[in-house]
This record gives structure tokens, C-alpha cells and sequence, in this order.
């Protein structure tokens, strides 16, 4: 027996897949057969991821505004991630998987048997609400789950983030095309399949160029491949940077070195201008001095004149042979005096 596997997005409506209304889709009478595997609360459910990472988040924040008081309503706030996700997986259609025949009860255990492994298998993504609805034209399951990641730089440590979430289950997305989510929903369909495959049910794929497990194992093994190159890289490059490190720092030694043979000149600089303010006012002083003292100078240097004619005139003759130091201390000396 072959099927087909669907999985779509769904919408996220609760209180829908718990049955607190009914859809024109539904049959009342039938629900009775749905199956809740979980059905919680969100908000206790982000109480119990995120309310430690909250309390070390908001202790580091100095601004007030800075503070996150609600985290579930400062998600729902924002645009950047949704307060949750959901998905839809159908095995079949209504006209080969009925939800009233034999097959449609098959492909809801294959379904039940799917969902014991999924919290397990995708642990950063947490099921908080999960139906399997037998009352509608085809069996499907709906799957709500927050997707979390742990040991970020930015924001809470334990925050919202659908793409880390997948990344931490194996999921990097390439190209447009080829997504986190795309992998990952591809995955899943994998992890049905090997479900249908336990109950005789082969996969269906109808020419929509689904990739097997083992592609997707080649896929992985070749982006291995790549992280290995890209940590050589990195390697290369931390070794080029201890080395620029060493560079930088002995540059920086040599700019402290000039820094303060700058700082020394420009200290002498300083010194030398003091010393030549000084020296000029210091001329100042002598030029007023030298006003002064030019008259004295004058005025001595006529009586000097004088003088020297009068003692000409006065001094005595000195005396036939007689010596000068008898000269000075006879007569000259007492003619001084």
C-alpha cells in the first residue's frame, strides 16, 4: 500500500485543535474519537523556559526601560519571532485514507506512533499543545511547539529563535530554497516514512522530488566537510591574528615611546619659553637700571677728569734715583689720604 505524506503549516488556533469550537469542517459526533496527547498553557510553558534567563537578564540592565517585565508578551509584540509554531501531517487523502475506514484508523496509529518520538527527536522545539483529529475527512495531527535556544550573547541566554533551534538540531539553511525549515520539515517526512514503512505503508512521493535520509545524511556529511575547511581557516586566521596581535602591541609600545619624548619636548619647550619671558623682563629691569645709573656714570666721568688734572698738578716730583714703593708710601699715598 503506498500513501502520500503531507505536512503544512498550520494557522496555531488552540482552542480549535482542543475542540473548545467547532469548524464547518468538523463532525461533533466524531470528536469523540480525537486524541489530546498535550494541551498547555503557553504562558506557563514560557514561564518554565525562559523565567530563569529573565531574572539574570533583567539583574544585568542599569536603565529601567532596558527591563523585560512579560517575555511571552514582548514576543507577541514584536516581529521579529512568533510566540509559537505549528505543523499539520496528513498520511493520505480523503478518498484512499478516510477517517471512517480501516485505513484512516491505520494511519492514525501510524500517526500516534510518529508524535511518541517527536518531543525526543526535535528537543529545543517544546510541544505544548498536540491533536490527532479523527473528526474530519482525513486523519491528521497538529503539533504546537516553541522553538528555543540556549547560550545566547544577545538578550536573554535561553530566548525564542526558530532558526537557532533548528540549527541546534542539525538544520543550516544554504539557499532560498533550502531553509532550516525546509530541512527539517524534510526530515520529519523521513521520520513518518520509516513509521509507514513498520506498517506496510510505502511512501508515495508523486514525483515531488522529496530527498531521502540518505541524501540528506550526504548533505550533512559534505557540510561537515565544509565546517572542517572553514575551521582551518579559522585556525590560520587566529594565527595571524596572535601574530598582528604582537605587532600591534610592539607598535603601541613604540607610540608610548614617542608619546613621551613628545610629552618631554614639548615640557622643555615650555621650560625654554618660561626662561626667555623671564630674561626679558629681566632686560626690562636692566634697561630701567641703566637709565639710572648713565647720569652717575656721566657725571664720575667728568670729576674722574677733573681729578686726574688736580692730581697732576699736586703730586710732588719724585726725587733723583728714588724708587717708586718709596714714591707711593712718601708721597703719593699721604697726598690720597
Amino acid at each position: 500500500m503506498k500513501r502520500t505524506i503531507s505536512v503544512m503549516v498550520g494557522k496555531g488556533s488552540v482552542n480549535h485543535n482542543s475542540r473548545k469550537f467547532h469548524a464547518k469542517n468538523t463532525d461533533p459526533e466524531r470528536s469523540g474519537r480525537n486524541v489530546e496527547y498535550c494541551n498547555q498553557d503557553i504562558q506557563d510553558i514560557y514561564h518554565e523556559l525562559f523565567d530563569e534567563s529573565l531574572v539574570r537578564y533583567n539583574d544585568k540592565q542599569t536603565r529601567s526601560d532596558r527591563r523585560v517585565d512579560d517575555y511571552y508578551e514582548k514576543i507577541c509584540s514584536g516581529k521579529q519571532e512568533k510566540p509559537f509554531h505549528e505543523i499539520i501531517l496528513q498520511i493520505g487523502n480523503k478518498d484512499n485514507t478516510s477517517a471512517m475506514t480501516e485505513n484512516g484508523e491505520l494511519a492514525a496509529r501510524v500517526l500516534a506512533e510518529y508524535m511518541e518520538e517527536f518531543q525526543e527527536r526535535n528537543p529545543t522545539l517544546k510541544v505544548f499543545s498536540s491533536h490527532l483529529h479523527m473528526d474530519e475527512a482525513t486523519p491528521h495531527l497538529h503539533i504546537d511547539f516553541v522553538p528555543f535556544s540556549t547560550g545566547s550573547r544577545r538578550g536573554l541566554d535561553t530566548r525564542v529563535s526558530l532558526k537557532q533551534a533548528l540549527a541546534a538540531l542539525g538544520f543550516k539553511g544554504g539557499t532560498r530554497s533550502d531553509t532550516e525549515w525546509n530541512q527539517w520539515v524534510a526530515a520529519e517526512k523521513e521520520q513518518l516514512a520509516a513509521v509507514m514503512q513498520r506498517h506496510d505503508i510505502e511512501w508515495e512521493q508523486k514525483g515531488t522530488q522529496e530527498k531521502h535520509l540518505s541524501v540528506l545524511d550526504f548533505e550533512k556529511k559534505e557540510r561537515q566537510k565544509e565546517v572542517t575547511v572553514l575551521e582551518q581557516e579559522v585556525g590560520s586566521l587566529e594565527s595571524e591574528s596572535v601574530a598582528l596581535s604582537g605587532r600591534i602591541a610592539e607598535n603601541k609600545a613604540e607610540i608610548q615611546g614617542l608619546d613621551e619624548v613628545r610629552e618631554e619636548a614639548e615640557k622643555v619647550a615650555e621650560e625654554a619659553v618660561e626662561r626667555s619671558e623671564k630674561a626679558e623682563q629681566q632686560v626690562k629691569v636692566y634697561e630701567k637700571e641703566l637709565d639710572i645709573i648713565k647720569p652717575v656714570m656721566e657725571s664720575i666721568d667728568r670729576e674722574l677728569k677733573e681729578f686726574r688734572g688736580k692730581i697732576e698738578d699736586t703730586l710732588p716730583p719724585a726725587a733723583t734715583l728714588e724708587r717708586a714703593a718709596s714714591y707711593r708710601e712718601n708721597k703719593a699715598k699721604p697726598l690720597f689720604i
